[in-house]
């Protein structure tokens, strides 16, 4: 078990440092100045110049990265062109609205489809199990920001129960923070719960076939009990898969989202970065980003432990 932990741990290492060297080298190498952005366009030749050398931007880029570097290792993420923060300030910022809409949706997407799959693979070929499979046919065709369009129409201009844009902090109070987020998390779960609801039908359904199963009910176990604690519990370790994958893809779905609903997240966050060509803000989030990727990962798979013994050896 320590082994095994201690292996995962180690390999991390090396997908952080080939993260962070093609994140500095994408950034530097792709067109645009961020001295001209910051300037304007009324700025002279020499106060672009003047800017480039006060952020840096004038050293090579070996120079430039080993600096980079340096501070890294140290913690620091370096100082924001555009917002003139340290970027671990603004991440810390940023990080309460998109945490929230990640565990919402994580959360919607598994309560609704996990269920979900283990009834469509127990009524295989009836009504629910082909609805369920048009359903994850849109759910993964629709892109978010259309099918986010569509719920503002119906349900906060149309309707009126929910708002269309903003955030509100769980300091204010859980009832206005859930509810500010409710929207966004929807339209962000639907294409979650298409992929779990999916592959957990797909796993159950092949569990199902097995032996045991039909040893079980021969037994006269209840259908409940042979579909959580025999069906699930072996089927668990692919749902297990398909949830941290969800997790890891939410980055995508986290930045139109927000960008849409006008959350002020790590999302909104990389987009505003992205438009002002701020480096050190870009390449602090995308690391960021990557470290909790990682860090998702490491998680599932020590969830196979406990749900598959053998991986212990």
């Amino acid at each position: 078990m320590f082994a095994f932990l201690a292996r995962r741990l180690l390999s991390t290492i090396p997908v952080l440092m080939i993260v962070a060297v093609l994140v500095f080298l994408m950034l530097r190498l792709t067109p645009g100045d961020p001295a001209a952005v910051l300037a304007g366009d009324a700025a002279s030749t020499e106060q672009i110049a003047q800017i480039r050398e006060t952020l840096g931007l004038d050293k090579s880029i070996p120079t430039q990265f080993a600096i980079w570097a340096r501070n890294l290792v140290s913690g620091d993420l370096g100082q924001s062109y555009y917002y003139k923060l340290p970027v671990t300030k603004l991440i810390a910022q940023r990080l309460e609205p998109t945490l929230s809409l990640a565990v919402i949706t994580i959360t919607i997407a598994v309560l609704v489809a996990v269920p979900l799959g283990v009834i469509a693979a127990w009524r295989h070929g009836g009504w629910l199990d082909r609805a369920l499979m048009g359903f994850s046919v849109i759910g993964f065709s629709i892109p978010v920001f259309v099918l986010a369009y569509l719920l503002i129409w119906l349900f906060s201009l149309k309707l009126g129960w929910l708002p269309v844009q903003g955030y509100q902090r769980i300091a204010n109070g859980v009832g206005p923070w859930l509810y500010q987020l409710l929207l966004p998390a929807i339209t962000l779960s639907v294409v979650y719960i298409a992929l779990i609801a999916r592959v957990t039908r797909a796993s159950v359904l092949e569990t199902l076939g097995e032996d045991y199963i039909r040893t079980a009910r021969a037994k006269g176990l209840p259908e409940s009990k042979v579909l959580l604690r025999h069906a699930l519990a072996n089927a668990a370790v692919p749902i297990a898969t398909v949830i941290g994958i969800g997790i890891a893809l939410l980055i995508g779905g986290v930045v139109v989202t927000e960008s849409v609903y006008a959350i002020p997240g790590l999302g909104r966050l990389t987009v505003d970065a992205v438009l002002a060509r701020d480096f050190p803000t870009i390449q602090g989030v995308i690391l960021f980003f990557s470290f909790i990727y990682v860090l998702v990962n490491l998680l599932v798979d020590l969830s196979y432990v406990f749900f598959d013994p053998r991986i212990r050896y």
